[in-house]
């Protein structure tokens, strides 16, 4: 079996912990739906928030502020590379094609949609490679996991479909955070693993009727350490519990903005 102890996380999360999530997502759904300027609001907000901190995970230099000039304004930063501008408005717009399939009717997803997000995500950038399974070995800067065979990527990525259309049992945000290490851990690409992943997690967590999950630029460290750690065959604890507090928080900001308080963060 390809999808072996590397590729999947055996250990379950808290039937509590997924238990008190549940409960904000069901004090959420009391107030559906929202009213259209908060909607509209948070949606805009959580927009460039998950533009700024996914590319900031991966080194982009522009700041929340200079994000949102890029994005909603079309605004040139001076200083800034264009690489590092395109993968803003790249971002954005892979974000806008996750809210319409999440919106659409929960049709299985299938190899082509995870092509087709990373080509999104690779646009402009790297039209080579974008939306094709890398066929070289790569290797993660500063980490000791060691990344399969490019030979075995199809494959795995097969089981992976699989996997994603026959694991409907567990708990969605279980399953959203599964299918997130699990294809970061498989890394099909060259370039854009980590965003195609978040996007993907995040895609799962939306048709379930969860907030995206924001992994902030202050928890990078966190983040990668977590994940090197259930790769290595470590437990999957502090992965798994980086991704319950970053839902909790996103929960928490719906639910605050209903009261008229704001609960958003300044992380530059």
């Amino acid at each position: 079996m390809i999808m072996g102890r590397k590729w999947g996380i055996d250990h379950r999360m808290k039937a509590s912990d997924l238990s008190a999530l549940s409960a904000k997502k069901d004090a959420l759904n009391t107030h559906h739906p929202l009213p259209e300027a908060l909607g509209r609001n948070l949606g805009d907000w959580f927009r460039i928030e998950l533009t700024y901190t996914s590319n900031a995970l991966e080194g982009n230099t522009l700041t929340r502020r200079e994000t949102a000039l890029v994005v909603e304004k079309g605004i040139a930063v001076g200083g800034k590379s264009l690489i590092e501008h395109l993968e803003a408005t790249n971002h954005a717009a892979a974000l806008d094609w996750v809210k319409t399939q999440a919106d659409s009717a929960h049709t299985a997803l299938i190899e082509n949609d995870i092509l087709h997000l990373h080509s999104l995500i690779l646009k402009g950038i790297d039209d080579a490679n974008a939306g094709r399974y890398r066929t070289v070995p790569v290797r993660i800067s500063g980490s000791t996991v060691v990344l399969p065979n490019p030979r075995k990527v199809p494959e795995l990525m097969h089981q992976f479909i699989l996997w994603l259309q026959t694991s409907h049992a567990l708990h969605p945000v279980e399953r959203a955070a599964e299918a997130h290490y699990r294809l970061v851990t498989i890394h099909p690409f060259v370039d854009g693993n980590g965003r195609t992943a978040r996007l993907l997690m995040n895609l799962l967590l939306l048709r379930d009727g969860y907030p995206p999950a924001i992994i902030r630029k202050r928890d990078r460290l966190a983040y990668i350490t977590a994940l090197e750690q259930a790769q290595c065959g470590g437990s999957p604890d502090d992965y798994q519990n980086l991704i319950l507090q970053s839902i909790h928080r996103s929960l928490d900001i719906y639910l605050a903005a209903l009261q008229g308080e704001t609960l958003f963060t300044d992380d530059e």
